[in-house]
């Protein structure tokens, strides 16, 4: 099985939930391909820049072992991408990690994957979670089956811990 990771960038993305879990699961010996709409630097909500080194449109979820989804306002534009919302549920039905923080979980929300399955995310979006049939729990990390969430910037050292654990295992 592929040890690359995919995840989703666009500006105002939230700039620790994206680079901690990389870095993370880098060191851990995984790689990440970030995916944008175009190839460029965004910006993220604190300023950081990170580069698209794939396009969105070539994506293919069968390439990669997994799929991180950060937050910021970048979910609640990329949620509106019919090839995000696939690249989501395709790595969810394969049973491969689908991984989001705060307000990532806009997109597994918009994906339709969340129903009956426990979830956290940022305590703006706990409505939204709930509303799209998730069970929440207010939690640093929430791992279910191939699903890992987690709250906040705050939690990101056992949500990094819980993906390479499961990439571990499963990879």
């Amino acid at each position: 099985m592929h040890k690359t990771l995919l995840t989703f960038v666009d500006d105002v993305y939230e700039d620790l939930e994206l680079w901690y879990p990389k870095l993370r699961l880098e060191e851990s010996g995984f790689g990440m391909r970030v995916a944008g709409q175009e190839l460029k630097t965004y910006s993220g909500k604190h300023g950081y820049p990170s580069r698209a080194d794939t396009l969105l449109s070539g994506v293919d979820s069968r390439d990669f072992c997994g799929l991180l989804v950060p937050g910021g306002f970048m979910p609640d534009k990329l949620r509106r991408d019919p090839k995000v919302l696939s690249l989501t549920r395709e790595f969810f039905e394969q049973g491969k990690l689908v991984a989001f923080i705060c307000h990532g979980g806009w997109i597994p929300i918009s994906a339709k994957i969340l129903p009956g399955r426990r979830v956290t995310g940022s305590l703006g979006i706990k409505d939204d979670l709930e509303n799209a049939g998730g069970l929440w729990v207010d939690a640093p990390v929430v791992v279910d089956g191939n699903l890992i969430s987690s709250r906040t910037p705050r939690d990101l050292a056992p949500f990094a811990r819980a993906m390479v654990d499961f990439l571990t295992r499963t990879t």
